[in-house]
């Protein structure tokens, strides 16, 4: 079941973190990064895929304060010519896909970026249930479709 039955006692979610069996969302993406991802039509299998890949403990490189770059495979070429995530993760827990950029549009991200993502990813990972599930009501962080392998 995913998150598309959000309107469904949303609060009790927030408090126990699960309802009949459900739990709430362990892989997640910013809206600004959901917008890009969908211009170049990258599938949330991909992601899906970068987080199994972290679990396993492959991790492109670790940027510190929780943030993470992961290679992500284009379709039909693979990952030298593909994209580069950067997303916050306590891994095994929770992974925010907070940016998202060609590898031929630019090398990495600068410094500022960095700062500014290595904040914004902290706040993400610290949201209590009930500020994350707010979160996921609003827009500002939508559920990547995973079925987990738990």
């Amino acid at each position: 079941m995913g998150f598309g039955h959000k309107q469904m006692g949303l609060e009790i979610y927030a408090r126990i973190g699960y309802v009949s069996g459900y739990r709430m969302p362990e892989v997640l993406k910013r809206k600004e990064f959901a917008r890009w991802q969908e211009r170049e039509g990258l599938p949330d299998a991909a992601l899906c895929a970068a987080v199994q890949e972290m679990r396993s403990g492959l991790v492109d490189a670790d940027l510190g304060c929780m943030l993470f770059k992961k290679r992500v495979a284009r379709l039909g070429r693979g990952k030298s010519g593909g994209y580069r995530t950067v997303l916050s993760a306590m891994v095994g827990l929770r992974y925010v896909f907070l940016h998202g950029f060609a590898k031929s549009d630019k090398d990495n991200i600068t410094a500022a970026e960095k700062k500014g993502l290595q904040f914004v990813g902290k706040v993400f990972l610290k949201l209590s249930g009930e500020a994350l599930t707010e979160a996921l009501r609003s827009g500002v962080l939508m559920e990547v479709g995973c079925e987990q392998d738990h």
